[in-house]
């Protein structure tokens, strides 16, 4: 049996599947359903937020992220709020995720993975230079563009995956330790900038190498080879390379390498080329304030619609006869009590254009969804004459639509050339018939017919 299919739509924008989950936020593919474009919604639970006291660092983090416009960090379009629910409307990057070809093509050539740390330490740098810090830099949060150029997300939102504790710090609560630099697992809080730096020095490790340089089954073992940065290059890698891992990867904070150092390391400005962006990129941050704001009016609409209900081939071959607005007007189908079209317009071109013609025909319209019920305000000499339409799917491209006598006399439903004073259905079909020669789809044996 078919199930009808649903959509659920926030503003104007249409979701998809889910494309990713953590313990704060779920991220779902969606679409503009005014331009088409592809994006990824993150959807924050308020009352979490609320709990854990992010708020102000949500709305502060967002704010800032919004006026980035950095070719290597996946963009903010915009933020918008339901009652429960908090949408961060992202750019989409459709290249997948950087690590999927470590895992299916093993480690990089220097010359490549140079490249793509070059775009990471970029986007670090920029983001660092406006206050907004990563703090949770892993494989995950590392995304290629359609051009196979880096982009960095989740950047400034990480803290959702973090906790903040009475003393104003941060500390880790969740996720792979692997990527995270000692400071922060000692737990007496830690600075964001120089914790990024570690994370991509772990990350250009795995590049370069095609496994992490601290992994121990034993998490107390893992921990202490983190806090001592006990790792060993592989023989492979170029001096140049084994040396600027050391000093980015060096267990004290305060004497580690800084992003300004690095852009001056030999072995990084190889080939380098400087990002060109918009300095000052103006957006509008408006919309984060009333994200937060519990009046009705600043909150964005969800709504569930339902698609049309598929139709399987044994369905279809059962009601084949139907599939032609010429079987309207034929003998055959005078004292049937429906009938049938088909379409190749979408479902809600063909609601539209029986909405258009109904109408004026005296029909009152009540809809919900792909399904329609049209009742004649003046009534038959068996009452109000109802109609009952629904659209169903063929095919993708493909849409039949039923319509069915619901109340009234059938052969009022199908009488031809005498109107009562409500008018008669068959000239509603006429009408329909006429209206809709654009929408219905007419088979080219038919069409040979008609010549």
């Amino acid at each position: 049996m078919n199930t009808t299919k649903v959509k659920r739509r926030v503003s104007k924008y249409e979701l998809g599947r889910t494309i990713g989950e953590g313990t704060f936020a779920k991220v779902k593919f969606a679409r503009n359903i005014e331009t088409k474009e592809p994006v990824a919604i993150k959807i924050l639970d308020k009352e979490k937020v609320l709990k854990h006291k992010l708020v102000e660092q949500i709305k502060r983090e967002v704010a800032t992220m919004k006026l980035i416009k950095h070719p290597n960090v996946v963009r903010i379009y915009e933020v918008m709020g339901s009652k429960s629910k908090i949408f961060i409307v992202l750019e989409f990057a459709t290249g997948g995720e950087l690590f999927d070809k470590i895992v299916n093509h093993g480690r990089m050539r220097e010359d490549k993975a140079r490249r793509y740390f070059q775009q990471l330490i970029n986007a670090v740098d920029y983001c660092h230079s406006r206050g907004v810090y990563h703090r949770d830099l892993k494989p995950e949060n590392l995304l290629l563009d359609a051009c196979g150029n880096l982009k960095v997300s989740d950047f400034g939102l990480s803290a959702l995956s973090q906790q903040v504790r009475d003393d104003g710090l941060l500390h880790t609560t969740c996720g792979t330790p692997n990527y995270v630099a000692p400071e922060v697992l000692n737990d007496r809080g830690y600075d964001g900038a120089t914790a990024d730096l570690w994370s991509c020095g772990v990350i250009l490790f795995v590049l370069l190498a095609g496994y992490l340089p601290f992994e121990d089954s034993n998490i107390k073992t893992l921990y202490k080879k983190i806090s001592s940065a006990e790792f060993k290059c592989p023989s492979w890698l170029s001096f140049g390379a084994m040396r600027l891992l050391a000093r980015i990867l060096h267990p004290n904070p305060s004497t580690r390498v800084t992003i300004p150092e690095i852009l001056e390391d030999e072995w990084f400005k190889k080939d380098y080329e400087p990002p060109v962006f918009e300095e000052n990129y103006a957006a509008n941050s408006d919309d984060v304030g009333a994200v937060f704001k519990d009046s009705e009016e600043h909150h964005v609409t969800e709504k569930k619609e339902e698609q049309p209900t598929p139709m399987n081939a044994f369905e279809l071959i059962s009601m084949s006869k139907g599939l032609d607005l010429g079987n309207l007007f034929s003998q055959e189908q005078e004292f049937k009590r429906e009938t049938r079209f088909t379409s190749t317009c979408s479902a809600k071109e063909i609601i539209t254009k029986i909405e258009e013609v109904a109408k004026p025909l005296g029909f009152d319209i009540q809809k919900k969804n792909y399904k329609m019920r049209l009742e004649n305000v003046k009534a038959g000499r068996k009452g109000n004459l109802k109609v009952a339409t629904e659209v169903f799917q063929v095919a993708p491209s493909l849409h039949m639509v039923e319509l069915r006598k619901a109340k009234g006399d059938t052969l009022e439903f199908h009488k031809i050339g005498y109107l009562y004073h409500h008018f008669s259905t068959m000239q509603f079909y006429k009408n329909l018939s006429s209206s809709l020669k654009d929408v219905v789809w007419i088979s080219e044996d038919r069409q040979e017919q008609a010549k």
